[in-house]
């Protein structure tokens, strides 16, 4: 059975996510990110899809190789990735530029290839680590504490070196995490020819 199409550096280092072995890596990713979506319980924002457009708040996540394979099977899964229309883009709270819905609108915001027209997540299930964490400053706790007084950090620490740790074995040869964006630039490009 093949291996999953890859971005060039992750085709070459990672091992096939057909085989057992990677299977059984790709399960325990799932774990992982369980345990950490449990340490995060009744954390979370009001949903306004800035964290998934990159050139608006200036930050990505960074998936490694194991993710990246994570995110490329839930991708197969759900058929690929459906043609992008355009979507009502919201003013930033913290005053960075306005942002129009246009093309140029969503060029300048780099939105994730994985965020559907409708505002959700193509594979919420799957998202990386980075997606999981990435609290802007919309984020509250289960008490309504903020991020930065009350995030579990040492738990998000753990489980983020667990990561690395399980990518290392996956693919020992990968340079290591790379921006979400340029990671799913395979996908974007077999979206374009579908």
């Amino acid at each position: 059975m093949p291996g999953p199409t890859r971005s060039s550096s992750s085709q070459r280092a990672g091992p096939r996510d057909g085989a057992p072995e990677a299977a059984a890596q790709l399960a325990e990713l799932r774990a992982l990110y369980a345990t950490v979506d449990r340490a995060l319980e009744g954390w979370g924002c009001e949903a306004s899809t800035d964290c998934c457009r990159f050139g608006v708040t200036g930050r990505e996540p960074y998936p490694t190789a194991i993710e990246i394979a994570e995110l490329e099977r839930a991708v197969r899964a759900r058929g690929g990735l459906p043609k992008r229309r355009s979507l009502p883009v919201v003013a930033s709270r913290r005053g960075q530029r306005e942002r129009r819905g246009d093309a140029r609108g969503d060029d300048a915001e780099r939105r994730c290839a994985l965020l559907g027209d409708d505002g959700r997540c193509l594979v919420y299930a799957s998202r990386p680590f980075g997606c999981r964490t990435f609290f802007c400053e919309r984020a509250r706790g289960p008490v309504g504490e903020l991020a930065d007084s009350g995030l579990p950090r040492a738990a998000i620490a753990d489980v983020a070196r667990e990561i690395a740790a399980l990518s290392a074995r996956f693919a020992p040869a990968d340079p290591g995490p790379r921006p979400l964006s340029r990671a799913s630039g395979a996908w974007q490009a077999q979206r374009s020819r579908g």
